[in-house]
């Protein structure tokens, strides 16, 4: 099992996170913990995203990742924050080529037949199938799959607690990304931790 499929099978959902303050940082990581779900996107939309990452990383149990890592400068900048997955919201050659050679797991967006294809022939596997639910939902993602066989999925982008069960049983499907799990502003860890522990169960 590669660490990129062994990283996406840890939790069903995959929190995607838009974290304003890095203040913010080790509740939301140690509630999410807590609920069950230990594998983390941080996205590099905010000013405070790269410390984000710095301080979720010391708490014990998260696998944190950047996620809107748009170029090798953003890769670079992650990795150096101690970034131990990669995601993006597409797939370019250069940042690809770049990723692939420095070793971190990769999880590159795709929305149609020549983005997966792109990535096969950089030695990718793994894709997020982004934005999922404007890109054709789950038909569409069970049509890419057919010619691929031994492709896996993170479906990305208009998910909620009440879809994401239907895109878990599809087997080219590993886990979901979720923007619901954590809301913006203050962290309310008791509402965290049970919105974790509702998508943890999601697995069962």
């Amino acid at each position: 099992m590669t660490r990129i499929e062994a990283i996406m099978r840890t939790s069903p959902v995959i929190p995607v996170l838009v974290i304003e303050d890095a203040a913010h940082a080790r509740p939301i990581a140690e509630a999410l913990v807590a609920g069950g779900l230990r594998v983390l996107e941080v996205t590099l939309r905010t000013a405070a995203a790269l410390d984000v990452i710095r301080e979720m990383t010391t708490v014990e149990g998260a696998i944190v990742g950047a996620g809107t890592v748009l170029n090798e400068a953003d890769l670079r900048a992650s990795l150096d924050a101690g970034a131990e997955f990669i995601v993006s919201p597409g797939l370019t050659e250069p940042l690809g080529k770049a990723a692939v050679a420095s070793g971190i797991p990769f999880l590159p967006g795709t929305a149609n037949a020549g983005d997966i294809m792109r990535g096969l022939d950089l030695g990718l596997g793994h894709f997020k199938f982004f934005p999922a639910s404007t890109s054709g939902g789950l038909p569409a993602l069970k049509a890419l799959a057919g010619p691929f066989g031994g492709v896996k999925f993170c479906p990305t982008g208009g998910i909620s607690l009440e879809t994401a069960p239907d895109w878990l049983a599809a087997e080219p499907v590993l886990c979901v990304g979720g923007s619901w799990v954590v809301g913006k502003g203050v962290p309310n860890v008791a509402a965290i931790t049970k919105a974790a522990a509702q998508a943890a169960a999601l697995a069962s």
